[in-house]
């Protein structure tokens, strides 16, 4: 186990394009991560645990949508019935995402939860231009071990080595 960490060290001296790859890569994980504890706080000052505000944002966009689209079947019949459910699922959701991937615990299943967010935002029809860029590096943690690169995934996965969880 010692030699390959040794080797893995090695290869990041002798390849200092992997390791400003890796760099931002991290960064960009730590900004997402960001993202999302900003989406949590926003909800939570907002009172969106206690109140129908997701009810009224869900009406107000089914209201702008053209009627039988896949967006608004989705509002009618999912969101807007299950409006409060879905306001905390998104808020603690949003909270778990986020110090997860600061801490760099579970990052991969943290990653599939924050793609399963925001496609969710996609159907309801709250596409941006900021969702793609979100949805790729979803995937792209889900691909790379950066919990493995700084975080609780390495001392875990050596702990736990048969566990999907920490790889």
């Amino acid at each position: 186990m010692q030699h390959t960490v040794n080797n893995k060290n090695r290869s990041m001296k002798h390849n200092p394009l992997k390791k400003a790859g890796i760099i931002v890569f991290l960064a960009g994980r730590y900004f997402f991560a960001l993202f999302f504890l900003y989406g949590f706080w926003r909800k939570l000052t907002k009172g969106w645990l206690w109140s129908d505000l997701m009810l009224s944002f869900f009406s107000k966009r089914f209201a702008e949508l053209p009627a039988g689209s896949f967006q608004a079947s989705y509002l009618e019949h999912f969101a807007i019935p299950l409006a409060f459910p879905i306001a905390w699922i998104v808020t603690i959701g949003e909270l778990i995402i986020g110090l997860s991937l600061m801490a760099g615990f579970a990052v991969r299943a943290n990653a599939a939860l924050a793609l399963f967010l925001v496609l969710n935002f996609a159907a309801g029809g709250y596409y941006n231009l900021t969702l793609p860029p979100f949805m790729i590096f979803s995937v792209l943690m889900m691909l790379f071990p950066s919990g493995q690169w700084l975080g609780l995934d390495k001392r875990l996965h050596e702990r736990y080595p048969d566990s999907i969880w920490f790889k």
